[in-house]
């Protein structure tokens, strides 16, 4: 590995980390151009230079520091924000029928899902999560399908091409799903490139898509995006979004449903 005056000979990676560190650690590169104040080309000559280096990883349209902090536990998300989680979960049980079929992503927000649904009969479900899958199977005559694949430690979800090819075989009536950051300009994103393409492959394949994210990811922005707003036919949340996004999301034929909520905990989530 080169030495550490050869990795940052260049004042511009100075900076280009030290944006990375203050946005936590993720960034999307022409977000990056525009905070340095240089060209594309420049940021992604610098990410190509640092990642040989280890010292940030590239994804998709974005980059992620190499070191960066963790997201919270499973369990630790499952206990933020539970009052608008629960909200949202219960208007996305409203949408959905006896006998619907669908597909669910993995994530707190859609565990809470999985617990509403326990209300429906005769659900047919494909997911990637294991704690979703057992909410759901051996209950009211529900079929439930797991991609299978290694489970993430971490929570419990299914990746990897086994897993992903196993559900390119269902056509659901549904994709239920959740992002770490929504906003008008750019759609819909995760910092988690795996969940990232299980999203797209959902989408792809289901009738309608349900995308649920609460008041702390509107108008963020995430390095890795899985949809535009054309796309997706309906966002539930938790809080009327600023007048932009109701504008952008019209303009696309996107449907915005506000959770009723009781006392919510406006603090920030995680996904």
């Amino acid at each position: 590995m080169s030495s550490n005056s050869e990795i940052f000979s260049s004042h511009r990676a100075h900076e280009l980390l030290e944006v990375l560190r203050e946005n936590g650690g993720s960034c999307r590169t022409a977000e990056l151009a525009t905070l340095l104040n240089v060209s594309e080309e420049t940021v992604r000559r610098n990410i190509k230079h640092l990642a040989k280096e280890g010292v940030v990883i590239k994804v998709h349209g974005g980059v992620l520091l190499a070191n960066r902090n963790e997201e919270p536990a499973f369990g630790e998300r499952m206990e933020v924000n539970r009052t608008a989680k629960r909200a949202m979960a219960k208007s996305v049980a409203g949408m959905i029928e006896d006998g619907a079929s669908m597909f669910v992503d993995n994530s707190s927000s859609t565990t809470f899902i999985a617990d509403a649904l326990r209300v429906r009969k005769n659900l047919f479900v494909v997911t990637n999560s294991i704690k979703v899958a057992e909410r759901l199977s051996a209950h009211n005559h529900n079929r439930v399908f797991f991609a299978g694949g290694e489970l993430r430690e971490t929570d419990g979800g299914s990746y990897g091409t086994d897993a992903m090819t196993f559900i390119k075989g269902f056509n659901p009536d549904f994709a239920i799903l959740s992002a770490t950051a929504v906003n008008s300009d750019t759609g819909f994103m995760s910092t988690d490139l795996s969940e990232a393409d299980f999203a797209r492959a959902y989408i792809a394949r289901a009738n309608a898509s349900i995308v649920v994210a609460d008041q702390s990811k509107i108008g963020q922005n995430g390095p890795i995006v899985f949809a535009d707003t054309e796309t997706i036919d309906v966002l539930v949340t938790d809080t009327s979004p600023p007048t932009k996004f109701k504008a952008a999301a019209k303009a696309a034929g996107m449907k915005i449903i506000v959770a009723a909520q009781a006392g919510a905990n406006k603090s920030k989530d995680s996904k």
